[in-house]
């Protein structure tokens, strides 16, 4: 097995929380971050760019995505080029479709001609992979984020479509993959072998980081000890009866 130090797909962190945030700022494994909406709203943020530019004013230096709101096109443009006067390290991201269906490649396409670094997000198909990429293929540096842990949650294996995008963002060298919504540590070393330029992932699993290669015998005892220990604590007790 690979250790992480070896891996050539880049860690982004995924969070709103600012302490979690800084926390795995720190740790030079982490070559970018990512939020949403949902992410801010699970950590009480109520002042969208109050937050942004506070976590801005520590994080330079590695490229992060802050999401449009809207679901009007043109809201969705305007609030675009906000975001994207907060920070020469930002990406805009940018949902696949509005909440009626509507794909969101025109505006995609107008705000890569503009100059607008996009994380477009929420992908899940390939016909969504080869629209998009075609978007932002005379454009800046931008991401697209196909959500693998998402298909994965569906039965379906992601690789055969993550494999499939990679092949078609090829041309594009300003264009990287993410593997977003990562389920488990494991999926980190998945996107690695089919060389993923990225994988987002939350702090619970990026902290899991250390368990990489560990011992699995000592692993298996340190779990028997866990259960024992928690018997214990509980105060578990049974009664024993006897049998004639």
């Amino acid at each position: 097995m690979k250790p992480m130090s070896a891996l050539k797909t880049k860690l982004f962190a995924d969070g709103a929380d600012k302490s979690g945030m800084l926390e795995m700022y720190r740790n030079p494994m982490i070559k970018g971050f990512t939020t949403n909406p949902t992410l801010m709203r699970k950590a009480g943020i109520t002042d969208y760019k109050a937050f942004a530019l506070d976590i801005l004013s520590v994080i330079k230096d590695r490229p992060i995505s802050f999401e449009v709101f809207s679901d009007d096109f043109d809201e969705m443009h305007d609030q675009a080029q906000e975001i994207a006067r907060w920070g020469k390290n930002v990406y805009v991201k940018i949902p696949v479709t509005n909440t009626k269906g509507q794909s969101a490649c025109s505006l995609i396409k107008h705000l890569a001609h503009a100059s607008v670094k996009q994380n477009v997000t929420a992908l899940m198909t390939l016909e969504q992979v080869q629209d998009v990429t075609n978007a932002l293929s005379q454009g800046p540096s931008s991401y697209v984020s196909v959500f693998a842990g998402r298909i994965a949650d569906t039965g379906r294996d992601p690789m055969d479509i993550m494999k499939a995008s990679m092949e078609c963002l090829k041309p594009y060298p300003q264009l990287e993959l993410i593997w977003a919504s990562p389920r488990e540590l494991f999926n980190v070393f998945q996107a690695d072998q089919i060389g993923c330029h990225i994988i987002t992932a939350t702090n619970d699993i990026l902290k899991k980081c250390e368990l990489v290669g560990k011992d699995l015998q000592e692993y298996s005892l340190e779990t028997v000890k866990m259960f024992y220990d928690d018997a214990v604590k509980a105060g578990f007790s049974l009664e024993i009866a006897e049998f004639a």
